[in-house]
């Protein structure tokens, strides 16, 4: 592997790392997403993502060197147009006792290509702020139900048609946060890998199991696998708190427009709702799973 120096926006790696940051379409064709930063980046490496190309800026990381064995370089200089960087065998940060050092490192091995950037077009191609200077293209890995691996009791969420990735990330963050099994994305609205999504879960969609299907292929998947669903509405529905959630339990939630569809009501064990004591009749998507699913937790270590 060598590192190479890019200064330039007009550069095509450049042009295609922002072309996949805009566009749905390419990330699909290509089978590759953008992940900015070093908490999120080290979140994907240890979930078994592989990182096709590491973008990374010298000044904001405060890395004097990288990890790179010379022998693993390439071809020789003048077979490349231009030398690659000389690079010592250790990662430096100002501080060498700093708990970053091994993650740096965990990344740079795990990168394909490297691309050093200067600060000034780090700052261009970088999609939000304080991402400590390092931006990547990573392959997606595909998720199924199938592939599930689930406790004896799981805990599930299930989103029904949500389209905000803020929202998505913000769901994605709670279910790791209570330690939820699996979050399931029924007829999807928005792209999994969505930048704004990724940065809303800040690296939870790599630390939860994360599927993208039908909700008929969830529905027979949760039958099939014995866990109850509990669908959040307001009709016919009784006291989320009174609703006993230590078995196996599925958590289901649809949009603040228009609610969940048929399908899920019918099939539902349960019809929970969360007290609403003010003039409006609902909450966001993301604060009622939280909820919901922060009352499984007490229930399940009471």
């Amino acid at each position: 592997m060598r590192v190479e120096s890019v200064t330039s926006a007009q550069n095509r790696k450049v042009k295609t790392l922002l072309a996949l940051q805009e566009k749905a379409r390419l990330r699909k064709e290509m089978g590759l997403f953008v992940v900015e930063g070093r908490r999120e980046l080290g979140h994907c490496v240890r979930a078994g993502f592989e990182i096709d190309t590491l973008f990374y800026c010298p000044e904001i990381t405060g890395c004097s060197g990288i990890h790179l064995p010379e022998t693993s370089f390439g071809p020789p200089p003048s077979k490349l147009g231009s030398p690659p960087l000389t690079m010592p065998r250790v990662a430096r940060f100002p501080g060498s006792e700093s708990p970053n050092l091994d993650m740096l490192q965990t990344i740079l091995e795990n990168a394909g290509q490297i691309v050093e950037v200067p600060r000034e077009l780090y700052e261009k191609i970088a999609y939000r702020g304080g991402t400590e200077g390092m931006i990547a293209e990573v392959k997606v890995k595909e998720r199924t139900l199938d592939g599930l691996e689930m406790r004896e009791k799981p805990l599930v969420v299930v989103l029904e048609g949500v389209e905000k990735p803020g929202n998505i990330g913000a769901v994605l963050r709670s279910a790791d946060a209570a330690g939820a099994d699996a979050v399931l994305i029924c007829d999807p609205l928005t792209d999994l890998y969505n930048p704004n999504l990724i940065r809303a879960s800040i690296g939870a969609v790599f630390t939860v199991q994360v599927v993208c299907c039908s909700s008929e292929e969830a529905i027979k998947w949760l039958k099939d696998n014995k866990i109850n669903i509990y669908t959040a509405q307001l009709q016919d529905s009784s006291w989320y708190y009174d609703t006993d959630m230590t078995g196996g339990t599925a958590i289901v939630v649809g949009t603040e427009a228009t609610g969940l569809t048929d399908g899920w009501r019918k099939a539902a064990d349960g019809h929970i709702r969360i007290p609403m004591l003010g003039e409006l009749d609902s909450l966001n998507a993301s604060v009622s799973a939280a909820i919901l699913l922060f009352e499984a937790v007490r229930q399940r270590n009471a």
